[in-house]
């Protein structure tokens, strides 16, 4: 399963969840922003690549509907909740990020 995680400038929430779920097997992570001055923008490859779009808030699921509509009609989106309150790895982040994606990923998606 390809799973791609999205926040806005790809600095801290997305990287952190890529970064910690790396390592799974059977499930390959990337992850990007959607402002123009993201880390890793957001592009139609990355959509395209992904199984499930996993946005940490439902902004971004929105500019990704928005951007992408047409190529997500075969794609799994979801929304995590997790607000733009950590740094990069914060511990309270990495703890959120278990407990709204382990479910996903056990269940193939959605």
């Amino acid at each position: 399963m390809n799973v791609l995680f999205v926040c806005s400038r790809n600095k801290r929430r997305s990287p952190t969840a890529e970064s910690i779920f790396s390592n799974l097997e059977g499930v390959n992570v990337l992850s990007a922003g959607t402002s123009v001055d993201a880390e890793t923008p957001i592009s139609a490859d990355l959509i395209e690549w992904a199984d499930l779009i996993l946005a940490i808030e439902s902004v971004h699921r929105r500019r990704i509907q928005q951007r992408f509509g047409t190529l997500l009609r075969q794609k799994k989106i979801a929304v995590l909740g997790i607000p733009d309150d950590y740094e990069y790895g914060d511990e309270e982040l990495v703890r959120r990020l278990h407990k709204a994606v382990t479910s996903y990923l056990r269940s193939g998606g959605l």
